[in-house]
């Protein structure tokens, strides 16, 4: 739940000395006089100040900054108020972009963001000087921190896999992608990764679960870690369609990161995706090794992909699907969904100033200043988002 703090401060003076002349003592009267007029003036504005905290719990904890009066807070972040000015590249984002979002989340607004929603539509055919301005109007900006105050954090990036597959094993397409097993609500955690390609049981549960196989057990780990991904099917009359598979459950088993195993194993010293292919194709004799090293298995549903669903990715936690671009995963708990966020990022493999929509979560994704930066699907998105790991900074942009 947001709510305000507001810090006050109360400050006393001594007491003045017994023995005044009688200039001394007109000036005085003159400045009393002049103290009562303004305090009155001052009373006729504003309400009185909230009363100082006398017992020690209802002061802020040592290790917390000061909150900044107007300051809200969330479970796990403060937002301080701020002018736009401080938002970086305000002026040079390409707006009409991020609306496109915006209107994705507008089918399942937040409710402080439903009544804004019907001037949102019909901005979408103006001009980024009038979507700025309307911007400016209708929304405060807040630079979110950790509660200690921390402004700085971390962005990574994700995708959608889009890998070739087919109806039925053969041909060098021998890694299954399953829908959930019939007993998976009634078995938890379900088997690991290493039963389910090893244990006949396991294989029993799952049989006529396939929905398609594709050649690459480490794609299909990359698919499983993403969540989502597109598929370009071969079917069994020989035709092939372009279909989506969404994610649909996992065997609750905890994720272990390969690329941590790998550099735990002193294996690698690049642990980035780019990196992880370059040891696979070096030692393909110990990928089975690394892919067990995660016991986390993901099953996933199929979806048809019409023109108008390729023009987005898959649906996030919000519920709306995905902007490359302009979508990005955080922490719930730090920023609602369907929150405009400024975001701003600078490193080696992209610089970022521009408004995004918070639309969707990850497991990994846990802190104040924290985002999963959503690049769209292939190749050359997989290559961004591989390598994004730098610095951010995030502004949540409010409703007044």
């Amino acid at each position: 739940m947001v709510h305000q703090t507001i810090a006050t401060r109360i400050s006393s003076a001594s007491s003045a000395s017994s023995k005044i002349s009688p200039m001394n003592l007109r000036l005085l009267r003159l400045m009393v006089s002049a103290l009562i007029v303004g305090t009155l003036a001052a009373c006729s504005t504003r309400p009185p100040a909230p009363p100082v905290p006398t017992a020690p719990e209802a002061a802020p904890p040592p290790t917390a900054a000061a909150p900044v009066p107007g300051t809200l807070v969330q479970s796990k972040s403060r937002w301080v108020p701020v002018d736009w000015g401080e938002l970086p590249g305000l002026e040079g984002d390409a707006l009409h972009e991020a609306w496109n979002a915006w209107l994705r989340s507008c089918e399942r607004p937040a409710p402080a963001f439903a009544p804004l929603c019907g001037e949102v539509r019909r901005l979408s055919i103006a001009s980024p000087d009038e979507q700025r301005g309307w911007m400016m109007r209708r929304l405060q900006p807040y630079r979110i921190e950790s509660l200690e105050g921390n402004s700085d954090g971390l962005l990574t990036g994700y995708f959608e896999p889009y890998l070739d597959a087919a109806r039925q094993p053969g041909n060098g397409y021998a890694v299954p992608l399953y829908a959930p097993p019939a007993d998976l609500a009634t078995r938890k955690p379900w088997y690991t990764r290493q039963q389910i390609d090893t244990l006949p049981a396991a294989q029993a549960a799952l049989a006529g679960r396939a929905i398609a196989w594709v050649r690459d057990p480490v794609q299909a780990l990359v698919l499983h870690i993403q969540g989502s991904g597109r598929l370009r099917v071969q079917e069994a009359d020989g035709s092939v369609r372009l279909v989506r598979v969404a994610y649909a459950g996992t065997n609750d088993q905890p994720y272990k990161s390969v690329g941590r195993w790998l550099l735990d194993q002193g294996l690698v010293r690049d642990a980035t995706w780019p990196g992880i292919s370059a040891w696979v194709a070096q030692n393909p004799q110990r990928v089975n090794e690394m892919l067990w090293s995660n016991p986390r298995y993901v099953f996933f549903r199929e979806e048809p992909l019409d023109a108008l669903d390729a023009a987005f990715g898959p649906k996030g936690a919000q519920g709306v699907p995905l902007t490359p671009g302009r979508s990005i995963a955080v922490d719930r708990q730090s920023i609602p969904y369907g929150t405009p966020v400024w975001l701003a990022s600078s490193g080696p493999t992209v610089q970022l100033s521009r408004l995004v929509l918070a639309q969707d979560t990850g497991s990994a994704i846990v802190g104040a200043v924290r985002a999963d930066f959503f690049t769209g699907w292939g190749p050359e998105a997989g290559d961004v988002a591989g390598r994004l790991k730098q610095n951010l900074r995030l502004w949540a942009l409010w409703p007044r």
